[in-house]
C-alpha cells in the first residue's frame, strides 16, 4: 500500500511530539499525590487536562454527568458524518494524539480520547452519572464537591464543561403545518436527505454538521437561510493558522488584507455573500470549503433574510438585501423544501455549580484571568468553557498549558496570581482592547492566548523556573524541588504559611 509523503511525515511528527512532550502514564493502581483536582466533564478537555495532571503525578476525579457513552463530550453527540473542519495538526489536544488523516471523522477524534482515558488509567477515577451541582470550600480551602464529603476533598477544580451542551431547538411559528421532517443538525445519523430539497435555517458551525450530512446523502437542492452574514474561510491549515497570527485579537488597520483576500480568492464570484458591517476579527467564522463549490454548481443557495414562518411546503422568508439588518425591510418569498434542518446551535453549559463570588460584575466570565481563573479564586480554572468567539482552535496545546499554569498555581505560593494582580491583568487587557468592536475578552485569536501564556510567565520571576513546565510539560521535578527550598527559607524567616486562596 502506497503511502503519502506528507502523511508519513505527519506520521513522524506526531511520533516524536508523543516521545518528546508526553507525560508517562502512571502505573495501575498508583497512589498519586496532591494537589488532587476535581475535574468537571469527561469531554476532550477534561480527559486531556486530567492525563497532564496524573502524568505529572497528580490526583485527579472526573465528574461526567452523562454515562460512559458520553465520553468525549460534544463528540460524542454529533452525527456520524461530522468531522473537523481545521486541519487535525491545529487540533492536537495532547502530545500523545496521533491522526491518521488531515481532516478526521467522529469516530477517530472520539476514539482518540478514549484511548487516552485509557492510557492514563482514568477509567478508575472518572465518576459517571454524577453531575456537578455545586462546589464549596471546606475550612482548610480545599473544595468539596455536592456537598459530599466522600468524594474527597481537592485542592482545584478544572472546569471542562465546555460550549455545547444540548441541541438548540427553537419553536418557530405555524411550525405544525409543514408537511416535511423536521431536525436539529446534531441529529442527522440514520436519516437520509437524498433526492429532497433541504432547507438549513442558520449559517454558524451548526450549518457546517447540515452541509456535511447534505453532501454524504445527495439531497436534491440545499438552501441555506441565514440571519445575518457571516465570514466563511477555507478548509485550509495555511490559511486558518495565516489568520490566527493576529496577536492583537481584534481588528486592527491592516484587517482589510486578510478580508479583501479572501474576497479575491476564495469567495471570488461570490462576494456577494460575505458580510460588509462586520469584520473578520469580531466573530467566529464558518470554516467549510463545499459551500461554495454548491452554489456555483447551483446545489445549493445562501439566502439572507428572517423567518416569518413555516408553511405546508417550506417557509416564509424575507429576504433581505446587502447590508439590511436583522428584522429589517425586505421581499417575502416561499421558499420550498421537503426537509428541514434547524442549524441553530447548542445551549452553553452551565458554570452555576462555581461559588456565586466568581460571578460579579465587572469580573464575571469570560472577564477572568487568562480567560478562565476567576480573580476571587485562583484555584479554578474553567478550561474551554468560557470563550465566545475566537480564530484558532479548542482543542490544542492550549489545554495542557492552562492545566500546567493551574497545577503551578497549586504547588507554589510565590508563583500563585494575588486577586488584585488578576484583575490588574483584565484591567489591563479591556485597555488594550478598548477599541475592539467586540467586547475585549469576546473575541481572541491563538496568538494573542500565546501571548498571554507568555506574559503570565514572564512577568513574575518566581515562574521563571516553571516555564518549561508549563509551556512544553518538561521538568516538573527541579521547580517543586526549589519551591521546597524557597519553603524552608520563607519559613525560617517566619512569614506565614500561604492557602491556596
Amino acid at each position: 500500500m502506497e503511502v503519502h509523503p506528507f502523511l508519513w511525515l505527519y506520521s513522524v511528527i506526531q511520533w516524536v511530539l508523543d516521545r518528546l512532550l508526553s507525560p508517562t502514564p502512571p502505573p495501575p493502581k498508583a497512589t498519586l499525590g496532591r494537589p488532587r483536582i476535581a475535574v468537571v466533564g469527561a469531554g476532550l478537555t477534561g480527559v486531556s487536562s486530567a492525563s497532564h495532571c496524573v502524568g505529572h503525578g497528580f490526583d485527579v476525579t472526573i465528574f461526567e454527568a452523562g454515562d460512559e457513552k458520553s465520553l468525549g463530550g460534544i463528540w460524542s453527540k454529533v452525527n456520524n458524518t461530522s468531522g473537523l473542519q481545521i486541519h487535525s495538526i491545529m487540533y492536537r489536544f495532547h502530545p500523545s494524539v496521533k491522526w491518521a488523516a488531515g481532516y478526521p471523522d467522529k469516530q477517530q477524534i472520539v476514539s482518540q480520547i478514549t484511548q487516552l482515558w485509557k492510557k492514563y488509567g482514568l477509567q478508575e477515577r472518572t465518576k459517571f452519572n454524577t453531575p456537578v451541582t455545586s462546589t464549596k470550600q471546606d475550612h482548610y480551602g480545599r473544595w468539596i464537591i455536592n456537598d459530599n464529603p466522600s468524594f474527597g476533598s481537592f485542592d482545584g477544580i478544572l472546569a471542562a464543561v465546555g460550549t455545547c451542551g444540548d441541541p438548540r431547538m427553537p419553536h418557530m411559528p405555524n411550525q405544525e403545518a409543514f408537511g416535511g421532517e423536521i431536525f436539529h443538525s446534531s441529529r442527522l445519523d440514520g436519516k437520509t436527505a437524498a433526492g429532497k430539497k433541504v432547507l438549513i435555517i442558520g449559517g454558524g458551525a451548526s450549518a457546517v454538521e447540515a452541509l456535511e450530512f447534505v453532501v454524504h446523502t445527495d439531497a436534491a437542492s440545499t438552501s441555506v437561510l441565514a440571519r445575518s452574514d457571516k465570514w466563511i474561510i477555507p478548509r485550509n491549515a495555511f490559511v486558518d493558522g495565516l489568520l490566527a497570527l493576529n496577536i492583537f485579537g481584534q481588528e486592527t488597520i491592516f484587517s482589510w488584507i486578510p478580508e479583501a483576500l479572501l474576497k479575491r480568492f476564495f469567495y471570488r464570484d461570490l462576494e456577494d455573500l460575505a458580510p460588509t458591517s462586520e469584520g473578520l476579527f469580531t466573530e467566529t467564522p464558518m470554516v467549510n470549503s463545499d459551500i461554495f463549490h454548491q452554489i456555483r454548481n447551483h446545489n445549493a443557495q445562501w439566502l439572507r433574510g428572517d423567518i416569518v414562518k413555516f408553511t405546508e411546503k417550506g417557509l416564509l422568508f424575507r429576504h433581505r438585501a446587502k447590508g439590511v439588518p436583522k428584522g429589517g425591510p425586505g421581499r417575502e418569498i416561499e421558499v420550498k423544501g421537503d426537509m428541514v434542518i434547524m442549524a441553530t446551535g447548542y445551549q452553553r453549559p452551565s458554570l452555576s455549580f462555581l461559588p456565586d463570588e466568581v460571578f460579579q460584575e465587572p469580573y464575571q466570565p469570560p472577564r477572568w484571568y487568562l480567560q478562565v481563573f476567576p480573580p476571587s479564586h485562583m484555584s479554578v480554572c474553567c478550561n474551554n468553557c468560557t470563550y465566545v468567539n475566537a480564530i484558532g482552535t479548542v482543542g490544542n496545546y492550549h489545554i495542557g498549558i492552562y492545566t500546567r499554569l493551574l497545577l503551578m498555581f497549586l504547588v507554589d505560593p510565590l508563583a500563585r496570581p494575588q486577586e488584585y494582580w488578576m484583575r490588574r491583568w483584565i484591567d489591563m487587557t479591556s485597555y488594550l482592547k478598548s477599541h475592539a468592536p467586540t467586547g475585549a475578552f469576546d473575541f481572541f485569536t491563538y496568538s494573542e492566548l500565546l501571548y498571554w501564556f507568555v506574559f503570565c510567565i514572564a512577568i513574575n520571576p518566581f515562574r521563571w523556573k516553571w516555564a518549561p513546565f508549563v509551556f512544553l510539560g518538561i521538568g516538573s521535578a527541579l521547580p517543586r524541588e526549589v519551591v521546597s527550598g524557597e519553603d524552608v527559607i520563607r519559613n525560617g524567616l517566619g512569614m506565614k504559611k500561604n492557602h491556596h486562596e
